[in-house]
C-alpha cells in the first residue's frame, strides 16, 4: 500500500510537471508566432527596397564664380544657427523681402528691402564670385538695402516658415513650424504658430498646436475640396513622429487626420503630382525609414499611400526635397538630398551624400537619378538660373569636409536639356550653409540666391549668418 500510494504520487508530481512543462512549450510556441506574426507585419508594411545606383550622372564642369556677395541683416556675436530662408514680397510693396528662421535666437524676422538698392562696383578679392590676382572690375551691381524686423520672438528653434494668406484677408500671414529644441527628443515640445498679419504687416502669434512632437514643416494648401487653405504638418519628434493634415474649419479651427504615424519626417509637400487637378502630398522620412512617400489625394480630403522611394540604407543621412518640373515634361519632379550628419560628433561627410532627381514618368511613378556626390548636402533651390529656358539646381553643404579647401559649401547643377546636367563648384566660403532659396532680388531680371547658415561645428573662421549673393 506504501508503495502504490508513493507510485500513485510520484506519477501524480510527474504528470503535474509534465502539464506544467506543455503549458511553458506552448506559450513558448505561441509567443514565437506572435513575434513572427508582428515582424511579418512589419516587413509586409515596410517598403521594398533594391540597391540604389549611386554613380553620378551629372558631368564635372569647371567652376564658376557668378556672385557678389553681401551679408544682410543684423551682426552676429554668435556661430549662427539660421534655418530657413524664403525669398517673398511680404508686405507687397513690389520689393522682395526675406524670411528667416533663427534657431540661435529663436525668433522669426522680416529682412525688409527698404530702398531701391545703390550701384556697387564688385572688387576684386571681396567676394566668391571675383578670383584674387583679378585686377579689373566688373559691371556694377545694385545692391539692395534691408532693414531687420523681428516678428516673433521665443520661437524655440523654428524649422520651417511658410508665407500665405491664410485667413483670405488679402494679406500675407506666416506659417512656422516650431522644432522647441534643435536635437533630436522625445519630449513633446513642438509647436505650430501663425503669424496672423493685421493688414499693416504688424503680426499677432496664435498657437495652433502645442505640446506635441518636434515639428519640422508646415505647408498649406487645398486639399479637401473646400476652397479655404488646409495645413500639412511634419512632426520629426524623435522616436515617436506623424505627418497629418489639418482640415480647416474656419475661425482658426483646424480638425487633424494622421497620413503616417512614423517619426523623422523632413518635408510635406501638397502639389498636384499626377496632374488630375487636385493636390497630392510627398512626404520625406528619414532616420531608419529613408523613405519617400506619396499621399494621392481625390480633392475631398481621402488620400491614398503610394511608395516612391525606399532607399534601404538607415544612415543616408535624407536631408530634404524640392519640387520643380526639370525636364521640361509639364509635371512636377523631385530634388532629393541627402546629407544630415546631426547624429555625429563631430558631423561629417559620407561617401553616399549627394543630389537626386526623381524624374516624374506619370501615374505617380518616378525615376530615380544620383546627379552627383556632396557630402554634407542638405539644401537645395530650383531655379532657371542661366536664362536659357530650364530649371538649373543650386545646392548647399552644411557637413562637408571643411578642412578640405576643395570642399563645397555650395554648386550649381547645370541643366543642359535632354536629361543631362553639369556639376560646377560655386564656393567653399561661408561653410555650413543650411537652407537656400533665389528670386531676382535686385530687379535686374538675373536669378540671386539667399542663403542662411547653420554654423553647429568647427570651423568658425568662414562664417556668415544671411548672405545676398547677387548674379553679375
Amino acid at each position: 500500500m506504501v508503495h502504490r500510494i508513493r507510485w500513485e504520487g510520484w506519477v501524480t508530481w510527474h504528470a503535474g510537471r509534465g502539464y506544467e512543462q506543455l503549458q511553458k512549450r506552448l506559450l513558448t510556441v505561441v509567443l514565437i508566432l506572435i513575434a513572427a506574426g508582428v515582424a511579418g507585419y512589419f516587413l509586409w508594411k515596410k517598403p521594398q527596397t533594391a540597391p540604389l545606383d549611386l554613380t553620378p550622372e551629372a558631368e564635372t564642369g569647371p567652376p564658376l564664380h557668378p556672385f557678389y556677395t553681401q551679408p544682410i541683416g543684423v551682426s552676429f556675436d554668435q556661430p549662427p544657427r539660421i534655418s530657413h530662408v524664403q525669398v517673398v514680397d511680404l508686405d507687397l510693396d513690389g520689393r522682395l523681402d526675406v524670411l528667416v528662421c533663427d534657431a540661435r535666437n529663436d525668433r522669426i524676422s522680416w529682412l525688409r528691402q527698404s530702398g531701391p538698392g545703390q550701384t556697387d562696383p564688385v572688387a576684386p578679392g571681396n567676394s566668391p564670385g571675383v578670383e584674387e590676382g583679378d585686377t579689373g572690375f566688373r559691371p556694377p551691381v545694385a545692391v539692395p538695402a534691408f532693414e531687420e524686423v523681428v516678428l516673433a520672438t521665443d520661437t524655440i528653434a523654428p524649422a520651417h516658415a511658410e508665407v500665405v494668406d491664410l485667413d483670405s484677408d488679402g494679406d500675407l500671414d506666416i506659417l512656422v513650424a516650431v522644432l522647441g529644441k534643435l536635437y533630436p527628443t522625445n519630449d513633446k515640445i513642438g509647436s505650430l504658430i501663425v503669424l496672423e498679419n493685421d493688414g499693416t504687416c504688424h503680426f499677432q502669434p496664435r498657437v495652433l498646436q502645442s505640446q506635441v512632437a518636434r515639428v519640422s514643416d508646415v505647408r498649406a494648401g487645398e486639399l479637401d475640396g473646400v476652397a479655404d487653405l488646409d495645413l500639412v504638418v511634419t512632426h520629426f519628434g524623435y522616436d515617436d513622429g506623424l505627418v497629418e493634415w489639418l482640415e480647416n474649419r474656419r475661425n482658426w479651427d483646424y480638425q487633424a487626420h494622421p497620413l503616417l504615424e512614423l517619426p523623422g519626417g523632413i518635408h510635406g509637400i501638397p502639389r498636384d503630382f499626377d496632374a488630375d487637378g487636385d493636390l497630392d502630398i510627398a512626404v520625406l522620412i528619414s532616420q531608419q525609414h529613408e523613405t519617400i512617400y506619396m499621399f494621392e489625394g481625390d480633392g475631398a480630403g481621402r488620400f491614398v499611400q503610394h511608395v516612391v522611394l525606399s532607399v534601404g540604407n538607415p544612415d543616408f543621412g535624407s536631408s530634404g526635397m524640392w519640387e520643380g518640373d526639370l525636364d521640361g515634361d509639364g509635371d512636377l519632379d523631385l530634388v532629393y538630398c541627402n546629407g544630415d550628419a546631426f547624429d555625429y560628433s563631430p558631423p561629417k561627410p559620407w561617401p553616399w551624400h549627394g543630389v537626386q532627381w526623381l524624374e516624374n514618368q506619370g501615374g505617380l511613378r518616378f525615376q530615380y537619378h544620383r546627379l552627383t556626390d556632396f557630402g554634407g548636402a542638405v539644401g537645395a533651390t530650383i531655379v532657371d538660373f542661366d536664362n536659357d529656358g530650364d530649371q538649373d539646381i543650386f545646392a548647399c553643404s552644411t557637413f562637408n569636409e571643411w578642412t578640405d579647401p576643395r570642399s563645397q559649401s555650395l554648386i550649381l547643377l547645370e541643366n543642359r536639356g535632354q536629361n543631362a546636367f553639369l556639376v560646377h563648384d560655386v564656393a567653399n566660403s561661408p561653410t555650413h550653409i543650411q537652407t537656400l532659396d533665389a528670386a531676382d532680388i535686385n530687379g535686374d531680371g538675373k536669378p540671386d540666391l539667399v542663403s542662411g547658415g547653420m554654423h553647429v561645428s568647427e570651423p568658425y573662421d568662414r562664417m556668415e549668418r544671411v548672405l545676398l549673393w547677387l548674379q553679375k
